[in-house]
This record gives C-alpha cells, sequence and structure tokens, in this order.
C-alpha cells in the first residue's frame, strides 16, 4: 500500500495514476473527503490529514509501505516560515511513529543553498526527515515548466509576456510535472536503504525568449517576452496581495545568480517544453 499525499494536485495526481496502471494499492491522503471521492471511485482507499496535524497523519500512514510527501506550496509566507515549520514537525512526528518501509518527499532544486529565499521551505523539510534512519529519498525537481500557465491569455491577447527569469537568453533547468509523477511513482516502487537526492530536470534547459518561441509557434502569433525591472518586483508583489515578498524576490535572484541550482548531476526527464504548452493552451482555452 502507498500513501500519497497532495493527490488532488497535478503531481500527486499522477503518482496516483501510474501506481494504480501498476495494480499497486494507494491510499489518498486528503483534507477534504469531497475531493477525495474520485480516487474512491478510482479504487483507492481514503484518509483524511492536514499536512500540519501529526496524528492524523499518522492514522493516514499507518500500515503503508510507502509513502509519497508532498509539502503543500506557501506562496507567502509569514516571517521565519513558521507554516512549513509546523508542517516538516508534523511529518516527522507522523513517520517516527508508523516508521514505513520507505519514503519520497518532494523537495527542490536549491534545497542545499543556505541563503534564506522561498525554497528555504523545502530545506527545512529535509533537515527535519533526512535523519530518522527510514529509508528516503528527496526529489528535488527544477523550475516547472507548467508556471507558464499564467502567460497564456497575454501570450494569445497581446504577444507580449513578461519574466522575472532574467536574462532571457538564459537556460534554466525546468521540467515537466508528468516527469516528476512519473519519476516519483518509479523511485516509490524501487528498494533501498538510507537518505539520498535525486535531482530531476527536462531534456534541455530553458531560456525565457524559448517559451516565448513556443507559444508563438503554438498560437500562430509573434509573442516576444520582457524582463521586469528587478527594482520593481518588491512593490508589484506587495500590490498583488503579497505581505512578505522577501522569500520570493530571493528565490528569483538565486535562479538568476546561479546559486540556486542542482547540486549533482541531474537526471533528465523525457517531456519537451513545447508539449507541456501545447497542453496549457488547450486546457486555458
Amino acid at each position: 500500500m502507498f500513501a500519497i499525499t497532495g493527490i488532488t494536485g497535478r503531481v500527486g495526481g499522477i503518482v496516483a495514476r501510474t501506481l494504480l496502471t501498476a495494480k499497486e494499492p494507494v491510499r489518498a491522503v486528503v483534507r477534504d473527503a469531497g475531493k477525495g471521492a474520485p480516487w474512491l471511485e478510482r479504487g483507492c482507499e481514503l484518509a483524511l490529514a492536514e499536512m500540519n496535524d501529526a496524528a492524523a497523519l499518522a492514522a493516514a500512514f499507518e500500515g503503508a509501505e510507502g509513502i509519497f510527501v508532498l509539502p503543500p506550496p506557501i506562496f507567502d509566507p509569514e516571517p521565519g516560515f513558521p507554516e512549513a515549520r509546523a508542517t516538516a514537525n508534523a511529518v516527522r512526528s507522523a513517520l517516527e511513529a508508523t516508521h514505513p518501509s520507505k519514503v519520497v518527499c518532494i523537495s527542490t532544486i536549491g534545497a542545499q543553498a543556505t541563503r534564506p529565499n522561498l525554497l528555504t521551505q523545502l530545506r527545512l523539510m529535509e533537515q527535519a526527515l533526512g535523519g530518522l534512519g527510514i529509508p528516503i529519498t528527496f526529489l528535488r525537481p527544477g523550475w516547472f515548466m507548467e508556471n507558464a500557465a499564467w502567460d497564456v491569455a497575454l501570450a494569445r491577447n497581446t504577444g507580449v509576456i513578461s519574466s522575472f527569469l532574467q536574462p532571457l537568453d538564459k537556460p534554466f533547468p525546468m521540467v515537466a510535472t508528468a516527469d516528476v509523477g512519473r519519476t516519483v511513482a518509479e523511485l516509490l516502487q524501487e528498494t533501498w536503504t538510507g537518505r539520498r537526492t535525486f535531482e530531476l530536470e527536462g531534456p534541455r534547459r530553458v531560456s525565457p525568449n524559448d517559451i516565448a518561441a513556443a507559444f508563438s509557434r503554438i498560437l500562430g502569433r509573434p509573442v516576444r517576452i520582457e524582463a521586469v525591472p528587478r527594482e520593481s518586483w518588491e512593490d508589484l508583489f506587495k500590490s498583488q496581495g503579497m505581505k512578505n515578498p522577501a522569500p520570493r524576490v530571493r528565490m528569483l535572484d538565486g535562479f538568476n545568480e546561479g546559486w540556486i541550482d542542482f547540486e549533482g548531476d541531474s537526471v533528465k526527464g523525457k517531456v519537451e517544453l513545447e508539449t507541456v504548452l501545447k497542453d496549457i493552451v488547450e486546457r486555458v482555452a
């Protein structure tokens, strides 16, 4: 039995569907029974738990051979990342109580970086779980290609999109959620000992210019990309409702300056950028 958190999202859903196709039993760990209903129909067990509730997580993990941990994204954290710390502590307590045979946890490219930034939240999870003595794999994916979904409307309507990743001709490590979910399912079906780190990106690195060019081909119209001036970021993010934009700004600086990158040799996925963007455009339409 594999207990899957985050199953209602793209990555968790791909993990679960891949395991079900392989005839593996799956337990869907969800916060809301209504959202878990489709997974019951697919033949999954259902367990209810918030990711910061240690007792509920322990009940959800009980008896599972393998567990997939997907920390909930927090894009505007409080100073000091108290939300991420609470989740990490709850997951750690639940794993200590249930001691599964193996765990795969989503982390991030740059989790080794010591400068505080938005991705520090996943570094905290690695620190909390890494010493448990349970076989655990931290999967560190690159920047998700699906982040380009925010650009579809502007690309289609104006032909101009914006980028915080800069310079515009710099290739960045990106990956499709399909590759991430498939890789998690494969890792869960392996046997290993101790702690290991698995870094994953797409078939080739992607520049912001590449994204604009791909949109041009898909939409059949010219699309160009503009860099958002660095000095405008903090005020812009605050105008969008963020209370604490500094971690997001520092994360973007990390990608642009190169101190957020893979720690070792990354594994290449299969899904190309254009495949992802075509799917996004169709779904948005």
